[in-house]
């Protein structure tokens, strides 16, 4: 894993986020893109997500908190691969409607967020 814990980027015209080169090898497997629970996204590796959300999102038939939880990762996740060359990842635009990122504003920061479990990067509007 990288040391690196925040970049700023750009997304083009085709809304694609360039995923610096330092961290290509870490979402080599893929990756998962969720809406948060603001106005941010949600970045995980696949591993990551297989290894620490799936195991989180499951829980008895009747627990709400569960579902509410299920309801909010799953309902507009999204499955990438990196593209073969400069390593990017298209932003569906559900997913840039709950970030709020539109065709005038599309500058985005992204930030580690470090857990006991693992890590994922939380990618938002810059403040």
């Amino acid at each position: 894993m990288s040391d690196m814990e925040y970049f700023e980027r750009k997304l083009d015209d085709k809304n694609r986020l360039t995923i610096p080169s330092e961290l290509r090898a870490e979402f080599a497997q893929g990756v998962i893109i969720t809406p948060g629970f603001k106005n941010y996204l949600h970045l995980y590796t696949k591993t990551t997500w297989e290894a620490e959300m799936e195991p989180a999102l499951k829980g008895g038939i009747l627990d709400e908190a569960v579902a509410d939880l299920n309801d909010k990762f799953r309902s507009g996740k999204v499955s990438a691969t990196l593209d073969g060359k400069q390593g990017r990842i298209t932003l569906e635009a559900h997913l840039l409607r709950h970030a709020g990122l539109d065709k005038s504003n599309r500058e985005l920061v992204a930030v580690r967020i470090a857990t006991e479990q693992g890590s994922y990067w939380r990618l938002r509007r810059p403040v």
